[in-house]
């Protein structure tokens, strides 16, 4: 049933979604990965994809950018799609000169100040968690990839330009890895309609060092995250 932001059929989306924030980082998936995949969603160039990865069907969604983006996106398909488990692919900016650019973060917390759990809930509550099952075959599919992955919390921020939070103290007082702006949206719309969600994050830049990739490998050499997450798909109903 087509809402209004998507246009698939139900039929058309998998129980199972990846979820990229750029849309062309979801068309490179499925070039990349995905046999005899079509598009399934154009509206607002939203960008989404479904297809097979040995033998199991795969959609990759683009969520766009921020909370608000994400919220759309992934209630719909949680509500109207039946979609069961959502596992976002993004990146982050580190918040440790210790982590170097292109680590991989596993969410297990999404602190924000965000308001967008006093308006889905009218709670406030300081963080989401994602899913602990999903999160665990996540961890162990790396370990069969040997895939190197960190795992702990992450700060999930509405404003990019934000001059206020301090990288240091959420560092160290809240043991946040980094900072990114979607995964705190996708975890609290889980827990409402009681679905599975997750977080795979690539470090894109690091705020202490102020090291950083460019816009074209952002799009293009996250790699690792992307077969992570698939490989995951594998194992999940």
């Amino acid at each position: 049933m087509p809402t209004p932001h998507i246009e698939a059929k139900e039929e058309d989306i998998a129980k199972v979604v990846l979820m990229p924030g750029d849309p062309l980082r979801a068309k490179l998936i499925a070039e990349k990965y995905l046999k005899n995949y079509k598009v399934v969603n154009k509206v607002r160039n939203i960008l989404a994809y479904t297809g097979d990865y040995k033998g199991k069907k795969i959609t990759v969604f683009a969520s766009g950018m921020g909370n608000p983006s994400m919220g759309i996106y992934s209630y719909e398909l949680f509500k109207f799609y039946d979609v069961d488990k959502i596992i976002r692919i993004g990146s982050c900016g580190a918040y440790s000169e210790n982590i170097d650019l292109y680590s991989l973060i596993v969410v297990d917390k999404s602190y924000s100040n965000s308001a967008y759990d006093d308006i889905l809930n009218g709670e406030n509550v300081p963080f989401a968690e994602g899913s602990y099952s999903l999160n665990q075959k996540i961890l162990d599919t790396a370990k069969k990839l040997d895939f190197d992955v960190l795992y702990g919390n992450i700060y999930c921020t509405d404003v990019f330009y934000n001059e206020i939070d301090n990288p240091t103290m959420l560092y160290n007082e809240y043991q946040c890895l980094g900072t990114e702006m979607e995964s705190f949206a996708l975890f609290l719309n889980a827990k409402k309609l009681g679905k599975e969600a997750s977080c795979i994050l690539t470090v894109s830049d690091n705020l202490i060092t102020h090291e950083e990739t460019t816009s074209e490998e952002r799009q293009n050499s996250f790699t690792k995250m992307m077969e992570l997450a698939l490989n995951t798909a594998l194992d999940v109903e």
